[in-house]
């Protein structure tokens, strides 16, 4: 796009609101238009002061891409973020502008949108002098300060005290897709709804139940849900947010998912006992090598699994399998007659779920999963591995890599003869999915034929890049849960806990179910009360007042900036808008961060050498979409083969959102393309080492 016509068409609009509203014939609308003839007046300055900014960017970002085939990185975004930001002040301004007069105009709500978005456009400039030293201070090409920890501490100084409330209010989501965005205002208003009810004495399903009926609020307030999300990200504790992505387990909703799903012939979880296992070496298949059970934190355990198979074949059905199996009888459709059982897929695909490390099974990733096994043909194994900060690294990783070579010795009771094997997996399971190469290469035995890793967690450290600067928009990622997740995974401030064995979703549920009318109750009386309480009525008065707060104090926010942020300089007379409390967060110092199995974007080369073929779909407005891209230059530049793909306008955890969008369903499609490649190759890396 011409941002030359932007700055100049965004200089025009403002222009024509400032004429209309400070004309000749002055119109009677008092305190609301002084407002926003006042916003569009600081809108106009910060265009003028960012063009130059932007035009410094544009000249350069290229230099960060992974190739001219491949415009994707953390400079570029911010200002595809910039950009969106400016066409919706724009279309906006326009509305204004041709629609004053008519007796139907709404001038307050109008006056309103435009403070939201100016607050945004100020913290975005912000953000993108913030990028401008990361520029500065690194070498060409590099997007993360891996040796500057000064500058890395700084960033998240300023994320701490920058105010963050108008992005997830009147502007929620406006940098993504249309398609996406009434998802994400879902999103975040079942949080901040859940996030009011959190620590109740009340059942997560019974929470999620009061957490709806009192919602109502943060529908017609954006801007009081956008404070309260501030306040969520900013100070709720780890076991809330594993609470809250858990409710993507309960049976209500991942029965709507099964519904709206592929229907499978085999779908079931099996526990694998703690055996050693003996697996031959890749050099030398006539010499094997043992690999151990699971031991990290409290000794040997099993391993959970899912196995999702579209249709019924060979040793699926087997005794040996299905005593593993956790639910009795285990759902095979092996009773109906119309179903023929198929031969072994010489095909193997073993997934492993994100969620953080903290959150989440394989039920969560159900729906996605059940079409790949459509799509491709093939049986699928999700490990449904231990979970942070109970079990923090690496009980994780060992119980990933022991399914993995379960899965070598047992593809026949699988359905597969394993032939070519790929590993998938999203975010925090992107990164086992490497990991758990790099283990099988250290430990001598078959490496997989290929990974898919969708925006992959390859660097867990809070160390600055462009792309994580969007930790403060982000409403699916922000900076206060990225590095709760990490301290977690990393074993900082937990005591490591042996989960308790053979605990049923279905028995939790049965409780939860039981108390829901006794919750639903006591939310309808809640909800009804929220509005009928004078002091709710006042909390509203003042919530919407907050973005005329910020603007009129805009000019003298200086006076009152925290010492955190005194070691950033921006330009003489700005400073971003600050939030009425500091965020609580603790950058991850922790040595474990650094080891090359929990952060592979800093492995030496000679631990990633021998990796199969890498394929990574980044998410452009992906927060971690540095990751993805510093990690596939340095295989690169290795000579490692690997791939990266960079879908447009799509948040973190798009595979989530499959069958949500066009756009989502076109990136899940973008992955399915690449596992198939990796299964149709020909010759798969095992196959020239064995040869050798």
């Amino acid at each position: 796009m011409d941002y030359e016509v932007v700055f100049a068409t965004l200089e025009k609009v403002c222009q024509d609101n400032i004429s209309v509203f400070c004309g000749p014939s002055r119109l009677p609308h008092g305190t609301a238009v002084e407002r926003l003839v006042t916003c569009v007046k600081q809108i106009q300055e910060h265009g003028r002061a960012l063009e130059p900014v932007v035009t410094s960017f544009t000249a350069v970002y290229h230099h960060y891409d992974f190739d001219a085939q491949t415009p994707g990185n953390g400079y570029r975004t911010l200002v595809k973020v910039l950009e969106a930001c400016l066409l919706h002040i724009i279309h906006k301004a326009r509305y204004i502008a041709s629609s004053y007069s008519n007796p139907f105009f709404r001038v307050d709500h109008n006056t309103s949108e435009m403070e939201a978005y100016c607050s945004a456009l100020c913290q975005l400039r912000a953000l993108l002098h913030l990028a401008q030293q990361l520029i500065n201070d690194n070498d060409c090409g590099q997007l993360y300060s891996l040796q500057d920890k000064d500058l890395s501490r700084s960033f998240v100084q300023e994320y701490s005290s920058m105010h963050k409330a108008c992005f997830y209010g009147r502007c929620l989501g406006f940098q993504y897709s249309p398609s996406i965005r009434p998802f994400l205002q879902t999103v975040v208003i079942s949080m901040v709804s859940y996030g009011e009810t959190y620590g109740k004495q009340q059942s997560g399903l019974g929470t999620a139940a009061l957490s709806l009926l009192t919602s109502g609020k943060y529908v017609i307030d954006p801007e009081l849900r956008g404070a309260e999300f501030e306040r969520i990200t900013q100070n709720l504790d780890m076991q809330f947010w594993k609470s809250f992505w858990n409710l993507t387990e309960s049976g209500l909703l991942t029965g709507f998912n099964r519904i709206a799903s592929k229907q499978v012939q085999v779908n079931f979880t099996m526990t694998v006992p703690p055996v050693t296992l003996r697996l031959p070496l890749a050099s030398d298949p006539r010499l094997s090598v043992t690999v151990s059970p699971p031991i990290a934190h409290w000794g040997p355990g099993p391993v959970h699994m899912r196995l999702i198979s579209y249709e019924l074949r060979e040793g699926q059905d087997s005794e040996e399998l299905l005593v593993l199996s956790r639910a009795k009888p285990p759902p095979i459709s092996t009773h109906l007659p119309w179903v023929q059982k198929q031969p072994r897929s010489p095909w193997l695909l073993i997934h492993f779920h994100g969620g953080g490390f903290v959150a989440q099974t394989s039920k969560s990733h159900e729906n996605y999963l059940r079409s790949w096994s459509k799509e491709l043909n093939v049986p699928v194994l999700s490990v449904d591995y231990s979970l942070s900060p109970e079990a923090p690294f690496p009980r994780a990783l060992e119980e990933c890599f022991y399914a993995y070579c379960w899965a070598l010795n047992n593809c026949h009771l699988l359905g597969s003869t394993a032939e070519r094997v790929c590993l998938a997996g999203d975010s925090a399971g992107g990164n086992l999915c490497i990991t758990v190469s790099m283990k099988a290469i250290s430990t001598g035995i078959r490496i997989p034929d290929g990974i898919m890793a969708a925006y992959p967690a390859t660097l867990l450290t809070t160390d600055a890049s462009p792309s994580r600067l969007l930790t403060l928009i982000d409403p699916l990622l922000p900076l206060g849960v990225l590095t709760k997740c990490i301290n977690a995974y990393a074993g900082i401030d937990y005591q490591t806990v042996q989960p308790a064995m053979g605990s049923s979703t279905l028995s939790t549920l049965s409780r939860d179910t039981a108390m829901l009318l006794s919750d639903l109750t006591q939310g309808a009386s809640n909800w009804i009360q929220s509005f009928l309480d004078p002091r709710r009525t006042s909390g509203r008065s003042l919530s919407r007042s907050s973005s005329q707060r910020q603007t009129e104090t805009h000019m003298s926010n200086q006076a009152s900036v925290p010492n955190s942020g005194a070691q950033l300089c921006y330009p003489q007379g700005f400073e971003p808008l600050r939030s009425e409390s500091l965020a609580m967060v603790n950058p991850t110092s922790c040595p474990v961060i650094k080891n090359p199995f929990v952060s592979p974007l800093l492995a030496p080369n000679s631990m990633l050498k021998g990796l199969p073929p890498v394929h990574i779909v980044a998410s452009a407005l992906d927060a971690l979409l540095d990751d993805s891209v510093m990690f596939a230059k340095k295989l690169r530049d290795m000579g490692q083969p690997v791939s990266l793909t960079v879908a447009k306008d799509l948040p973190h955890g798009f595979l989530s959102l499959y069958q949500l969008s066009k756009e989502t369903d076109v990136a899940a499609e973008v992955c399915v393309a690449r596992i198939r490649e990796v299964f149709e190759q020909e010759n798969p890396p095992h196959d020239l080492v064995e040869e050798t």
